[in-house]
């Protein structure tokens, strides 16, 4: 049996939930923000990227799927990017 990381158990639903993978550049650091999320997530997670980088808050607050928060300064992000965790294509947003 081979495990497909592109998966994850959802201890909510019982059953696996594809992920979906977030890097953040911020301006000035040496390293991007990088996260993983459930895919149910994924359009949330746009809409909100969108939102802060039309100014409608000045920090873009994010949750991963381990329940961490993540908090990046509107100001200081250089690109996000979402996509499949075993997907070469992503859609890129940034300002």
């Amino acid at each position: 049996m081979s495990h497909d990381p592109t998966l994850v158990f959802s201890a909510d639903s019982h059953r696996t939930l594809p992920a979906v993978d977030v890097r953040i550049g911020v301006t000035q650091a040496p390293r991007e923000i990088s996260l993983e999320m459930d895919d149910a997530e994924k359009d949330a997670t746009e809409a909100a990227v969108e939102a802060a980088l039309s100014g409608a808050s000045e920090v873009l607050w994010l949750t991963d799927r381990r329940g961490r928060r993540i908090a990046v300064p509107v100001g200081k992000i250089a690109y996000v990017e979402l996509g499949s965790v075993d997907d070469g294509r992503r859609i890129g947003f940034g300002s």
